[in-house]
Parts: C-alpha cells; sequence; structure tokens
C-alpha cells in the first residue's frame, strides 16, 4: 500500500454514518440500558454474540453500530475506523492512544486490575526486596509500568487467556489481570495481593473526528452524558 493510500486509511471518514464501537462479553449487556437511555435503538441482533453480522444499523441513519473484541475497541477508534466507542480503562491504560479523547466515565463494568500470586507463595518474601519477577498478563505495559515504579523488573509472559494457571505450572510467580469477583482466583488457588487500578468503560472518541465533525459527534457526547444525568459543563476524561 502506498503512502497516500495509507494515510487515507487512518483518517476518519468525513462522510456518512458515524461508528460506535461497542465491546463483545459481559459490557455488551450492560451497554443496553444506556444506550436506550442515549436514544440509540440498534438492530435487535446485535446482542445476539451467535449472529454472523458484526455492523449493525440503528434507528437513527447517522449512526451504525459494530462489535468488536474489547481490546479492538480502542484501536478502531484510535485510526479512525469508529469515530466513537465504549471502552474500558483498562484498555486505554494498556494501549495509551494519543489519538484518544475519553470524556466520560460511563460507570458500567466495574472491575479492577490487580495483581495475584499463589496462595502458597503469597507473604513468603517481602516484594520490596525483589529486584526482578516473572509476571504473566495480556497487560504488558501496565504490568511493567507498575513494577518499574518499584524498582522492579518485570519479565512478563504475554497470555490471552487462562492466566491464572500460570503460577500452578511454573510460567510466573505472578498475574496481572482484570477481576470482578476474584472467584475465578479463588478457584485456581490465587489471592489478590494488590490493586493497580479500579476499572469502569468510557466513552471515548477519535480526536480527529471530533475536529471534523464536531456537531455531530459532541451532540451524541451531550447525549450520553444527559443519559448519565450530569450537568453538560462536566467532563470526566482527558482533553
Amino acid at each position: 500500500m502506498t503512502a497516500p493510500y495509507l494515510a487515507a486509511a487512518l483518517e476518519p471518514e468525513l462522510a456518512g454514518p458515524l461508528i460506535l464501537a461497542l465491546p463483545k462479553g459481559r459490557i455488551l449487556a450492560e451497554c443496553g440500558p444506556l444506550l436506550a437511555s442515549a436514544g440509540i435503538v440498534p438492530a435487535p441482533d446485535y446482542l445476539d454474540e451467535s449472529s454472523r453480522r458484526l455492523r449493525f444499523p440503528t434507528d437513527d441513519p447517522d449512526l451504525d453500530v459494530i462489535r468488536v473484541r474489547p481490546f479492538d475497541v480502542a484501536t478502531f477508534v484510535a485510526f479512525g475506523a469508529a469515530q466513537l466507542g465504549i471502552c474500558g480503562a483498562d484498555v486505554l491504560m494498556e494501549f495509551d492512544y494519543p489519538e484518544i479523547y475519553a470524556p466520560l466515565d460511563l460507570g458500567i463494568g466495574a472491575c479492577r486490575i490487580a495483581v495475584a500470586e499463589a496462595q502458597e507463595t503469597a507473604g513468603v518474601d517481602d516484594p520490596r526486596a525483589w529486584s526482578r519477577v516473572r509476571v504473566a498478563s495480556k497487560y504488558p505495559a501496565v504490568a511493567r509500568r507498575h513494577f518499574a515504579a518499584r524498582g522492579i523488573q518485570a519479565e512478563v509472559v504475554a497470555l490471552n487467556g487462562a492466566m491464572e494457571l500460570a503460577p500452578s505450572l511454573g510460567l510466573s510467580r505472578l498475574i496481572v489481570d482484570l477481576v470482578a469477583t476474584g472467584s475465578t482466583l479463588k478457584a485456581n488457588g490465587l489471592v489478590e495481593t494488590e490493586v493497580i487500578a479500579n476499572v469502569t468503560s468510557r466513552l471515548i472518541v477519535n480526536r480527529t473526528a471530533l475536529k471534523t465533525r464536531p456537531e455531530l459527534i459532541g451532540g451524541w457526547i451531550a447525549r450520553f452524558r444527559a443519559a448519565l444525568g450530569q450537568s453538560p459543563n462536566r467532563s470526566t476524561g482527558q482533553a
């Protein structure tokens, strides 16, 4: 692909309906009442994860929704393939895309990024004395930053799932993962030892799209803010 075509592919669309990227999985169901309050009614099968469709019209001809993996929402928005999205703060922390503006904390999908280890090793020695540690995680950037701030070099083993198996199979001493109830940790003989960050889902916007289509996108931000019962001047994200 030549440079001009590549540049064009990375520019947010200036015409056609806006695209709102939604995450597959448990957060998708939690988005339902919020979308309804914001006046967004997608095609009914957007909630059916067995549906082969990934892009769905809404009752507004100026807005479509797409359904993608939670980790991919931020990428679609950062590169302009979607102009808006609903994304966990954990994903924003991991990728730290400068192209993304997160104006609203939606208060859904509450969980936390936590450090956990096997019950039998927890508390055996003082982590402040560590110089390096091996960690299994799907958040390599978050994990490295967290331990570097404590003067510890983290050797991160990148996994996309089954993190809880890593300590018992000798793959790593620690894991850094998303935790909701902690029941999966307990079922696999792990204990949570530290919370890195509390996480909720955010409304995210492509910065370039906000500049090129300010009325449309600004209108949707206002509708989500109203759905949350917030005043028009309140912002909970970073510009």
